[in-house]
Parts: structure tokens; sequence; C-alpha cells
């Protein structure tokens, strides 16, 4: 798969390889490897960098084209980012980004299931027990597939989280809210009534957000963070959100994280680009050691 100029396979590594547990994918020195399902059977790949290109090798299970898709979609190979760098460089606080994080891509969660069940988990928990807890249902849901006496999961199907059982999901640590919203969730995309397509068949963005919303246990936060990292909608900005308060305090945009006005002000001088930013305010919360 041939990459733009603008793209770095390490970069993106290493953020996907942040201090975390993230039981979704398995990052080594120089590949990653996930599991995926594709017509409900599990398929496991990897991918490495050589010569500007990105060698995909399916480890387990049938290939297929939905793998180099999911694999275009998941690192944003597609998109042209200079534009962006051109507006960093040009923001005196900013302008480091561009040369600092070179070729990082925002990474997305190409399943709309995925990341809203991301979300519910990671709800007023700190990240390092959201990545524990998802961990333990990804492992006791999940679809599995073994390589070389490794244990890779695929995420678990709405089919089978709208029938996991409570008390499982007590033990694992899960809230009364939290199962409740999940199995609630999983019931919604298992009955058809929400999918990835019927949020592309909307007419914009406002539309969407009040399809997600209208779903119990998806908030404004849920459902922008899921449009930025699934749909890939500029403007889906999660405000709110306590990273991106601290990396814009960081920088000197804002003093007070209440300041909105302050907030939208600057995100106009992003126009098109302001879910880039917003990953890449994360990622300068995430120094490399």
């Amino acid at each position: 798969m041939n990459l733009p100029s603008s793209f770095s396979f390490k970069e993106c590594l290493w953020f996907l390889n942040r201090n975390f547990d993230d039981c979704m994918h398995t990052v080594g020195e120089d590949y990653v490897r996930k599991a995926i399902l594709i017509e409900n059977q599990p398929v496991l790949f990897e991918i490495r960098e050589n010569n500007h290109k990105l060698i995909i090798e399916v480890l387990k299970g049938e290939n297929s084209p939905v793998i180099e898709n999911f694999i275009h979609d998941w690192f944003d190979i597609n998109r042209d980012i200079k534009p962006f760098y051109q507006l960093l460089s040009a923001h005196k606080e900013l302008a480091y980004m561009s040369k600092d994080f070179e070729g990082l891509r925002l990474i997305g969660i190409p399943d709309l299931f995925e990341a809203i069940c991301w979300c519910i988990i990671g709800q007023q928990i700190n990240l390092t027990f959201a990545y524990k807890t998802k961990r333990r249902l990804v492992e006791r849901y999940g679809t599995k597939i073994v390589h070389e006496g490794k244990d890779y999961f695929a995420f678990p199907s709405p089919e089978v989280l709208a029938d996991a059982n409570p008390e499982e999901l007590k033990a694992m640590q899960f809230s009364a809210q939290k199962i409740a919203y999940l199995r609630g969730i999983a019931n919604v995309f298992k009955e058809g009534k929400m999918s990835k397509e019927i949020l592309l068949d909307l007419p914009d963005v406002a539309a969407r957000q009040k399809a997600l919303t209208a779903i119990k246990g998806i908030g404004i936060w849920t459902a922008n963070y899921t449009l930025m990292k699934t749909l890939r909608i500029p403007t889906s900005i999660p405000y709110g959100d306590a990273g991106l308060l601290n990396g814009l305090i960081a920088h000197k945009i804002i003093s007070d994280k209440k300041d909105v006005e302050g907030i939208n002000t600057f995100f106009r001088h992003f126009k098109g680009w302001e879910s880039y930013l917003v990953f890449y305010l994360w990622r300068s919360l995430s120094p490399k050691s």
C-alpha cells in the first residue's frame, strides 16, 4: 500500500502504543497486529512499513479487500494533511507540532458500535481503568483468534453484548448505569436502528448528532467523539473533554476552562481541521520519554 509523503507509520505506532494496555491491537517495535470481524469471521493481520509502503500480511483468516479499506480508514491515509500543517505553522504556540508530530494521522475507530461503547466504558473514570475494563469486556465477549500461542480479540458484536449477563458485567466493575447503556445500545444496533450507513445517509452534522443522542446513554460529547473518530467529521469537536481543555490551557489558548467563546474563536482559525487539531492537542499531552 503506497503512502503519501506526509505520513509517518512510526508516529502512528507510537500513538497506538502509549502507556495504555489497549486490547484492540498489539504493537511491536516496527509493526502492529489487529483482529477484526469480516462477515462475522475473525481475521488477524499485521502491518509493517518498508520503503514508505505499508506491507500487509494476513496471519489468520481469509484475505479480503475489506482489510485494506479498514487500514485506509483506521489511519486516515488518503487525506492530505499539508494544509493543516500550514495552519499550525502560522500559530506561534502550535507551530512546533508540524515538525514534532510530523506524519501523525488522526487514528480512528472505523467501527461505529465499538467507538460508542468505548465512550460509555470511559465515562467518569480515568483512562488506565477504562482500558482495564475494556479488556475485561473484550476478552469475555469478543471473538478470539489465536496465532503462535497468543490471543487476539475482535470487539464484541452488538448481538453478543445485547445478551451479556449483567452480573458478569457487574463483576467486571461496570456500574449499573453503564451496564444498562451498553446492553441498550447493543440492542439498538442489533435491531438495525443505528449503523454507520444510517448516519452517512443523514443530511448534515446536526442530524447525525440528533440521531445519536436520541439513543439512551449517548450524550453530545459521545456523539461528537464518535463522529470525529468514525465518520471523521472535522467540526465534531468533543467540547468539555478534559484532555482538550488541558491542551488548550497548556498552549495558552485559554486561561479558563469555561471560556467557551475563546475556544470557539480559536477553532475558527482551523476551519476544516478542527478534529485534527483536537487530536494533536491530545498528542501534545503525551510527550515521548
